[in-house]
């Protein structure tokens, strides 16, 4: 009799609107022996909300994930079928699992995906941006590194496609005029907790939402959309 092969499953949960988690991610939560998340708290939280209870999670994130590569491992060969999710959206983008999921794989085990909401692709379509090509460059590095980076696209360094990133509400308004110092005018897109309850949402030029933003204190997720090089750039 062969013995049962572990599978791990990556699994998308919702950015805000707890409506967003799909019928397919519900069941694998159901079906899981184990649930990797960033924050066993949350996780429960969610799991709670869907109706499914006792169930076995432990925390995987930036921190801990090197030292719970063995746990999982093991889990596996011993058949467990694991979940591994991030607080919000799909894992691996800004968030931890790329080094697992890719073990898991040289190993053998079979790695399936059930995909749900993402603030990237999410904030490109309601933007209204042509979302053909895209550069997503996760959360923005701070300082010097920061304006080496907008200088680096102001070059060109990406071509057309547009530029998402996240960014920290207490950074915002600092990025901004650092976009409009070093890059230019362009237009640009501003996600702010994207699909719930108080999201709120920004199109304009980016000297624009430097004033929009200059007066009022800007809380929760933000997601950026920043319009690519045109012509008229060269």
């Amino acid at each position: 009799m062969t013995e049962k092969k572990g599978k791990l499953w990556i699994v998308g949960t919702p950015i805000g609107n707890l409506d967003d988690m799909t019928i397919r991610g519900k069941r694998v939560f159901e079906e899981a022996d184990l649930i990797l998340a960033e924050d066993t708290r949350r996780m429960r939280s969610l799991l709670s909300s869907l109706g499914i209870e006792n169930k076995d999670v432990v925390s995987l994130n930036m921190h801990n994930q090197e030292e719970r590569l063995s746990f999982i491992i093991r889990k596996l060969d011993e058949g467990a079928e694991i979940a591994l999710s991030s607080d919000a959206g799909m894992p691996v983008i800004s968030d931890p699992g790329a080094k697992i999921i890719r073990i898991c794989r040289d190993r053998g085990f079979e790695v399936d995906v059930s995909p749900g909401p993402s603030a990237v692709t999410s904030a490109i379509a309601v933007s209204g941006f042509p979302g053909s090509h895209f550069t997503f460059l996760g959360f923005l590095p701070r300082g010097k590194n920061r304006r080496r980076l907008l200088r680096k696209i102001s070059r060109g360094s990406y071509g057309e496609s547009l530029i998402v990133f996240f960014e920290s509400p207490f950074r915002l308004m600092e990025t901004l005029r650092e976009i409009l110092e070093i890059i230019g005018d362009r237009e640009i897109f501003i996600g702010r907790e994207l699909t719930k309850l108080f999201q709120e949402s920004f199109f304009g030029c980016v000297s624009d939402a430097i004033q929009k933003f200059a007066f009022s204190e800007v809380k929760g997720e933000i997601t950026v959309v920043l319009s690519g090089r045109d012509e008229k750039d060269v």
